[in-house]
C-alpha cells in the first residue's frame, strides 16, 4: 500500500499516492470531492499538480454524469513507444543529422497549424500501411461521427477546425509534446512520442466545457467551482459530448500511429537493417472511458493518468533529461486500475523561464541531442518532479518492464 494521504473533508474521500502536493491542488480536489455523483472516491497519482479545470494526475470516477473541464481540452493526449532491433553501437557518434531529418518530416511547434501541408501528398508514407485506413479517417468513419455533432452547432472555431482537422494528422503540436529516441538498460534503441488530438480536440473540449457551464446557469445549479459543470447521462448534450470525445480520442491515437510510422521510415533510411520488435504501446493519459469498478458501470475520467489494469502495458515519461519507463499494470482496485502519466510539473512555464538559463538547460540535458535555447527552457528537467520518487510512490500500481534514457529529443 502506497497511499500517502487521504482527504476526508469532502463528501467523498480523496486517496493520494504522494505527500508532494500543492495546496491549490488540494483545494481543487476538495471541490471535486463535493460533487454528488462521484463513485466511491477520487484517486490521485504521484505526479499530481494543479491544473486548469481539474487537478492533473487525478482519476475521477463518476456515475450518471461527466465533467468536461475535468477531461480538459487535450483530448486523447497520450504516448506511443516501439522497441527496435538497433543497439547503441549501431548509432553514429552524432545524432544531429537524424534529428534534423526527423524535424523536417514530423511537423511540430507553433508553425504546425495544419494549413501548410497535405498529410497524404506531403506526409504520405503512412498511407501505404495496412495499419492506417485513410478513407475511414478523412472521408468515412471518424469524419462522419463528428460531422453529425458539428452540424448541430453554430460555433465558428469548432467548424473551422473541423474543415482542416485532417491536415493535422501526423503532427506533434506544441508544449510538452515530444518525440524521442531512447536507450534501455541493455542499450536497445526505443522510439517514443507524446501527442494528442491537436487543434480539433482543443476546440471540441473548449466548446463542450462552455456548453456545460451554460447548462448549470440555465438550471440554477450552484457548484463549488464553475469548472465542475457537468452533463447528465441520458441528455442530448451528454450523448453529443461522449461521441465527440470518443472521436477525438480515436483521432489522437491515429495521429500518434501516423507520426510513428513516418518516424520509423526515416530512421530506417539511416539503418537499412532496422526493424521493430514487440507490439507497439499506444496509450491515452487524458480521456474518458466506460468501465466497471466496485461492481458498478461508471465513467472514469483520467486527467493525466494511464490505465493500469493487471497486465496493461503503459508509458510513464520523465523529462527531457530524466529516465522514462515502460510499465505493466498491477490492477490496483483503489486507483481504479490507474497510474501516473509522467513526472508532473513542480513549477509553471513562466516560473521556469524566470528561474533558469540556457546554460542550466544545457547542463541538465547533457548527452541529449536536442534544442538547447530559450524557447524550450520551460521544459527544463528541473521544472518537473523527480521521476524516481514518482515511480517509488506507485510500486503498488505498476511494475517496471524497461527503463529508458533519451539520447535524442524533439520538443513541440
Amino acid at each position: 500500500m502506497t497511499i500517502k494521504k487521504v482527504l476526508t473533508e469532502g463528501k467523498y474521500p480523496v486517496k493520494i499516492w504522494t505527500n508532494d502536493i500543492e495546496r491549490n491542488a488540494e483545494a481543487q480536489l476538495y471541490n471535486m470531492s463535493q460533487i454528488p455523483f462521484i463513485h466511491k472516491h477520487i484517486a490521485v497519482m504521484p505526479d499530481v499538480h494543479w491544473g486548469c479545470g481539474a487537478t492533473i494526475g487525478s482519476v475521477i470516477p463518476t456515475k450518471g454524469a461527466i465533467i468536461p473541464a475535468a477531461v480538459g481540452v487535450d483530448l486523447g493526449c497520450g504516448m506511443m513507444a516501439v522497441e527496435t532491433n538497433l543497439t547503441a553501437k549501431d548509432l553514429p557518434d552524432s545524432l544531429k543529422e537524424i534529428r534534423s531529418k526527423l524535424e523536417s518530416k514530423i511537423p511540430h511547434g507553433r508553425t504546425c497549424v495544419g494549413r501548410s501541408y497535405d498529410p497524404i501528398k506531403d506526409r504520405g508514407l503512412w498511407c501505404n500501411t495496412p495499419k492506417i485506413n485513410e478513407q475511414a479517417i478523412l472521408k468515412g468513419g471518424l469524419r462522419d461521427r463528428l460531422k453529425g455533432i458539428v452540424g448541430k452547432q453554430d460555433n465558428k472555431p469548432l467548424n473551422r477546425q473541423f474543415d482542416r482537422f485532417h491536415n493535422q494528422l501526423g503532427t506533434l503540436g506544441t508544449g510538452n509534446h515530444f518525440f524521442e529516441i531512447c536507450l534501455d538498460k541493455d542499450n536497445k534503441v526505443w522510439v517514443m512520442l507524446h501527442s494528442g488530438s491537436r487543434g480539433i480536440g482543443n476546440s471540441i473540449g473548449s466548446y463542450f466545457i462552455e456548453k456545460a457551464k451554460q447548462d448549470m446557469r440555465k438550471w440554477f445549479i450552484n457548484l463549488p467551482d464553475i469548472d465542475l459543470s457537468y452533463f447528465v447521462e441520458g441528455t442530448e448534450n451528454f450523448d453529443d459530448y461522449v461521441e465527440a470525445v470518443s472521436w477525438a480520442q480515436d483521432f489522437a491515437q491515429t495521429n500518434r500511429e501516423i507520426m510513428m510510422i513516418n518516424a520509423l521510415e526515416i530512421i530506417k533510411s539511416f539503418f537499412p537493417n532496422f526493424e521493430t520488435q514487440r507490439e507497439a504501446i499506444n496509450c491515452h493519459h487524458n480521456y474518458i472511458s466506460k468501465e466497471n469498478h466496485y461492481q458498478s458501470n461508471i465513467w472514469v475520467t483520467r486527467k493525466g493518468a494511464i490505465r493500469a489494469r493487471k497486465g496493461d502495458l503503459g508509458i510513464i515519461p520523465g523529462s527531457m533529461g530524466a529516465r522514462s519507463f515502460i510499465v505493466r499494470g498491477l490492477g490496483n482496485k483503489e486507483s481504479f486500475h490507474s497510474c501516473s502519466h509522467g513526472a508532473g510539473r513542480v513549477m509553471s512555464r513562466g516560473e521556469a523561464k524566470r528561474k533558469f538559463s540556457v546554460e542550466d538547460l544545457k547542463e541538465q540535458t547533457l548527452g541529449v541531442e536536442c534544442r538547447k535555447d530559450g524557447d524550450v527552457i520551460d521544459e527544463i528537467p528541473a521544472a518537473y518532479k523527480d521521476i524516481e520518487v514518482v515511480m517509488n510512490n506507485q510500486n503498488d500500481l505498476v511494475e517496471i518492464v524497461a527503463e529508458l534514457k533519451q539520447i535524442l529529443c524533439i520538443k513541440g
